[in-house]
C-alpha cells in the first residue's frame, strides 16, 4: 500500500504520527506486507518467537526498561488471539497480561487512570494490555457515558501518562487491529454458527457493530490525538490472522532489537571460583 498522508507505510504496519488526521478508509484492512499467504507466515513464526523469548530474557535479566504492548480494536479484530500468539513465544517469568472490562464501582470512584497504572509493568518486563485506558475516549464517547469536555480532556491526561511512564523506563507500543466491516461479519457468524464457538458471541457486540462510523470516528482522533513520540500508535492490518499476528510479533522483536539490552556484570572474578 502507498504511503499516506497521516503515516508512515513499512513493509508491516503503518505508524501513525502525531497531530495529522488519520482517515481509516485509506488503509487496507487485508494487507499481507511481505506474506503471500499462511504458509509463509507460519514458517517465519517458528524462530520468530525462538527470537522474542530470547530477547524477552535480556530484557529481564538487563532490568532497565519495560515493554508495555496495548491492543486495541473492533470486535473479533483479534485481541485475544494475538496474546495467544505472543503467549507461545514469551515466558510467564518476564510477561503478563491484562484484559481491561467495564470499570468497576470501586474502580469508577478513582480517576480513570487509576486502574491502568496498576497493571505497567515494572522494569524487566513484558506487559499487554487488552483494551486500556483508551476505552475512556472510545466507549466512553460513542455511548455517552462521560460528557464531551470529559473525554476531550482524557486525550492530552493519556499522554502526559504515558510520558511519565516512558519517563520512567516502559517502552510503549500501542496497536489498533484494523478489521474490516465484512470480515467481522463473517466472525461473529463463525461464532454464532458453531457450537464450540458460540460462547465467545455477544449479542453487545452488534450493538457497538450498529455504530461502526462512530467507532472508526473515535479510533480516529485517538490516533491522532496520542500518538507521540514517546509512545507511538501503529495500525496493524487484520484481516488475516495469520499476518496480524506476524505484523505484531515482529514490531516486538524489532522495539527490543532496539534497545542495548546487556546482562548485569558479576560483581565477582569468574576466574577466581572453583566448583568441586
Amino acid at each position: 500500500m502507498s504511503e499516506s498522508t497521516t503515516a508512515t507505510a513499512t513493509p508491516l504496519v503503518w505508524k501513525v504520527r502525531h497531530g495529522e488526521p488519520v482517515d481509516l478508509s485509506r488503509f487496507d484492512p487485508g494487507y499481507s506486507g511481505p506474506l503471500r499467504n499462511k504458509r509463509e507466515a507460519r514458517r517465519a513464526a517458528r524462530a520468530d518467537l525462538a527470537r522474542l523469548r530470547e530477547l524477552q530474557e535480556r530484557l529481564h535479566v538487563d532490568g532497565r526498561s519495560a515493554l508495555l504492548l496495548v491492543l486495541q480494536g473492533m470486535d473479533t479484530s483479534g485481541k485475544d488471539g494475538t496474546v495467544r500468539h505472543l503467549s507461545i513465544g514469551l515466558s510467564l517469568v518476564g510477561a503478563e497480561m491484562t484484559a481491561f472490562a467495564a470499570p468497576t464501582p470501586l474502580e469508577l470512584r478513582h480517576d480513570f487512570l487509576w486502574r491502568v497504572h496498576q497493571h505497567t509493568p515494572p522494569r524487566g518486563r513484558i506487559g499487554i494490555f487488552n483494551r486500556s485506558h483508551y476505552e475512556d475516549v472510545l466507549a466512553a464517547r460513542v455511548h455517552n457515558l462521560v460528557p464531551e469536555a470529559t473525554w476531550r480532556a482524557r486525550y492530552e491526561q493519556i499522554n502526559h501518562f504515558e510520558q511519565m511512564l516512558t519517563d520512567s523506563g516502559t517502552i510503549i507500543r500501542k496497536c489498533f487491529l484494523h478489521i474490516s466491516k465484512d470480515e467481522q461479519k463473517q466472525r461473529l457468524k463463525a461464532r454464532l454458527d458453531a457450537p464450540s464457538k458460540i460462547w465467545k458471541f455477544d449479542p453487545g457486540d452488534l450493538t457497538d457493530r450498529d455504530r461502526w462510523p462512530d467507532y472508526q470516528a473515535a479510533y480516529e482522533e485517538a490516533l491522532m490525538q496520542c500518538s507521540t513520540k514517546h509512545a507511538p500508535w501503529y495500525i496493524v492490518p487484520a484481516d488475516h490472522k495469520w499476518y496480524r499476528n506476524y505484523a505484531v510479533r515482529r514490531l516486538l522483536i524489532e522495539t527490543l532489537e532496539g534497545l542495548s539490552l546487556h546482562p548485569p556484570k558479576p560483581l565477582f572474578d569468574p576466574a577466581s571460583i572453583t566448583i568441586r
